[in-house]
């Protein structure tokens, strides 16, 4: 993004500003990862997840409308492949497209990092969830039993071939706003 995009589109305007995740951040991330999940991530977690992302390990994004911290996302990279670790919504943000937002900008950096493959956990209930990830051409692959708070099971979801162009031209139709 250049630095006249990023001008224009700091926060406090009335659109969509997504950036990386910094330690200023996590309190608003708290607030939505506390409620979002069972069992939360703690500060912790995050700070650590950061200190991952200054050595390249990590991913993580922020989403604002206007001054308001709405939705965050990241990821992991193991060799040539990129995990999906956590996507959240603001309850009150929900069903505007912040999490298909998230999604095409996470999926673009991994692209960028010439990762071939995306992967990621969904909660078997999660039917919104798993509607998304089957946008972006996830797929089942298997079931982790009592993945989540030694109860509920996960579904593994992969991406493959997100080097291929048929996956960035998928990316651009779904999420216009996060093209490259």
């Amino acid at each position: 993004m250049s630095v006249l995009t990023r001008l224009l589109n700091r926060p406090g305007g009335d659109h969509l500003v997504v950036e990386p995740m910094r330690r200023r951040n996590l309190a608003a991330v708290m607030a939505i990862e506390s409620v979002s999940y069972p069992k939360p991530w703690t500060f912790g977690v995050f700070r650590s997840e950061l200190e991952q992302m200054a050595a390249g390990n990590r991913h993580y994004l922020v989403a604002h409308e206007g001054r308001e911290l709405v939705a965050y996302g990241g990821m992991l990279f193991a060799l040539d492949e990129a995990h999906i670790t956590n996507v959240a919504v603001d309850a009150r943000h929900q069903r505007k497209g912040l999490a298909t937002r998230l999604m095409a900008e996470l999926a673009w950096v991994a692209i960028d990092r010439h990762c071939t493959a995306l992967s990621l956990e969904v909660r078997v209930g999660n039917t919104p969830a798993i509607t998304l990830y089957e946008k972006f051409g996830f797929t089942a692959a298997g079931v982790r039993k009592q993945y989540y708070e030694n109860a509920d099971d996960a579904i593994v979801m992969w991406r493959h071939g997100i080097l291929e162009p048929e996956f960035a031209s998928l990316l651009r139709v779904l999420s216009p706003e996060a093209a490259r």
